[in-house]
């Protein structure tokens, strides 16, 4: 049996608004000697998918240059600062997402996230036979990443401001497959303490930070 196609959007746009003042970047902290940024897209390029993209906005010189060298496609998203669903619009109207039967959306900011829980919620899609929705829980309450079939790409296309897919999934009418992944499913990294306390460490920039 064929199996079904997913590509990785990976959302690195974001203005990073509660770090605080200092030019500091979470996706730009290190987390075991990688920019957070990085690590995530190691993290998906090692995943049983067919692409990673990576929509990138704020500070996008930056981001894109603490990712040189790896295999992905870069979607700009020059309306960043209207919110999450321009980054979503974004990554799933580029070439690879339109392509695929699956879009997994990815937050640059979970530190918690690894390539077997991307490959655990990939097959759940595959198993599923490609028109559901799958989304990565933590004993039983919704998080990140989630899968939406390419029949949701439309829905998408029509959000507007700073929600993510929250609201198309309940009410797609498609089925919901939960796949708990434990506490990675909801952490994430929006101030320096919370970069601190998730064992990163604070960068004004990428420099001497890649591997």
């Amino acid at each position: 049996m064929r199996k079904a196609s997913v590509a990785i959007v990976i959302l690195a746009a974001g203005k990073a608004s509660r770090m605080g003042e200092g030019g500091k970047h979470k996706l730009l902290a290190a987390f075991d000697g990688v920019p957070l940024v990085r690590r995530s897209a190691l993290t998906a390029l090692a995943a049983d998918a067919a692409s990673v993209i990576v929509v990138t906005g704020h500070r996008r010189s930056e981001i894109e240059a603490t990712l040189d060298g790896l295999d992905l496609t870069f979607i700009d998203n020059p309306d960043y600062a209207s919110g999450m669903a321009s980054s979503l619009i974004a990554g799933f109207s580029s070439r690879d997402a339109d392509s695929a039967e699956g879009i997994l959306v990815m937050l640059a900011d979970m530190p918690g996230i690894s390539t077997t829980h991307l490959d655990a919620l990939i097959s759940a899609f595959r198993n599923s036979g490609g028109e559901t929705v799958v989304r990565a829980v933590s004993q039983g309450k919704p998080g990140n990443p989630v899968i939406l079939p390419r029949s949701l790409t439309q829905a998408v296309l029509r959000l507007r401001g700073d929600v993510g897919a929250r609201a198309i999934i309940a009410t797609s009418g498609l089925p919901v497959l939960d796949v708990d992944v434990g506490d990675a499913a909801l952490l994430d990294v929006d101030t320096p303490d919370e970069v601190l306390a998730a064992g990163g460490a604070m960068n004004r920039s990428a420099k001497n930070t890649l591997r």
